[in-house]
């Protein structure tokens, strides 16, 4: 490739991983806020604030594991060219743009996989899959929201147990403060999980080109424009889903957004540290349906619930096949 054309392609996929990035993170700011401002802890402004300071700040705590997943995990890094990043964001990027217009709560990160299968796949067939990095992550899609839903449930139950002989008021504002912990927390999970999706498609982008040496690794200033990106666009928040996220799918009160969060944030802190790109969204969903369903089995919406669920199960092949449109339509002649 000829390199004066080189750069300014490579300059423009980045821009384009890094405005990924930014939509994953309007697109999922109500994964961070959605419980925080329905139990009325945070006005909506303060809460986004809240959550973009610590998705910026999660490069802090966690390794790179996810990263690396991603960059060379779901498809071989052979494989990977710049009309293969360029159709996979594509596919990731169209698909969250039509969720997040009708506020439906998909998966940023089960989008960009999908985008990756979709362009690997059209340039080099199934032998441009990683398997065992594909059947990881797409067990997460069943382990995330079913940890987090058996978390919060235990958590919910744990907690009214312990508070039994409290009273509503002392209860509710004990919460209140702890709320403030919990959304931290599940903030850091986000931020340390999500912003290292684009870490990997931009290393990996990077390797392909010759441009990190033989050995494939995320150098530090992807690290910091990936998280940066990401508070960015938690920071102007995703209003839609924050309202199916906060009060569609069932009512919460501080106790029970404490738990939802919590149960969130430990199965984010697991599956980053084990380098599993999992959905933060699948995750914050599957606790709010516990904390609901530990209440009564009928304070959760589940036509509401089913409707999401729909859309997780459509979202890799919706997005692998509009990223394999986009890898034809990239090498048709000008």
């Amino acid at each position: 490739m000829d390199t004066a054309l080189a750069f300014p392609l490579l300059l423009g996929l980045i821009a384009v991983a890094l405005f990924f990035d930014f939509l994953n993170g309007l697109h999922d700011a109500a994964n961070s806020i959605a419980t925080i401002v329905s139990t009325r802890v945070l006005r909506p402004h303060y809460a986004v604030m809240w959550a973009a300071f610590f998705n910026f700040i999660a490069f802090l705590f966690f390794g790179l594991h996810v990263a690396e997943t991603l960059g060379t995990g779901i498809i071989s890094a052979e494989t990977v060219d710049p009309r293969v990043v360029f159709a996979a964001l594509m596919g990731a990027i169209v698909w969250n743009l039509l969720t997040w217009q009708f506020g439906i709560p998909s998966s940023s990160s089960h989008a960009l996989i999908g985008g990756l299968v979709g362009a690997g796949v059209a340039k080099a067939g199934g032998g441009a899959i990683v398997w065992s990095g594909l059947i990881k992550t797409s067990a997460a899609i069943v382990m995330s929201p079913a940890t987090g839903f058996v978390l919060a449930l235990f958590l919910v139950l744990a907690v009214s147990w312990t508070f039994v002989k409290s009273t509503p008021f002392a209860v509710d504002r004990t919460f209140r403060v702890l709320q403030f912990v919990s959304a931290s927390l599940y903030s850091l999970g986000h931020g340390g999980n999500d912003a290292q999706k684009t870490m990997g498609i931009i290393a990996v982008l990077l390797f392909s080109q010759g441009l990190l040496g033989p050995e494939f690794y995320v150098p530090f200033w992807v690290v910091i424009s990936c998280q940066l990106v990401l508070a960015l666009g938690t920071l102007l928040g995703g209003w839609r889903i924050v309202h199916t996220m906060g009060s569609k799918i069932t009512r919460l009160n501080p106790m029970q957004g404490f738990c939802a969060e919590t149960g969130g944030a430990i199965t984010l802190f697991g599956a980053t540290w084990l380098g599993i790109p999992v959905s933060t969204t699948h995750t914050i969903t599957g606790a709010i349906i516990g904390v609901g369903s530990a209440r009564r089995l009928s304070a959760v919406r589940w036509g509401i619930a089913g409707n999401i669920v729909v859309a997780w199960i459509i979202t890799i092949p919706m997005t692998a096949a509009i990223a394999a449109l986009f890898y034809g339509l990239a090498g048709l002649p000008g």
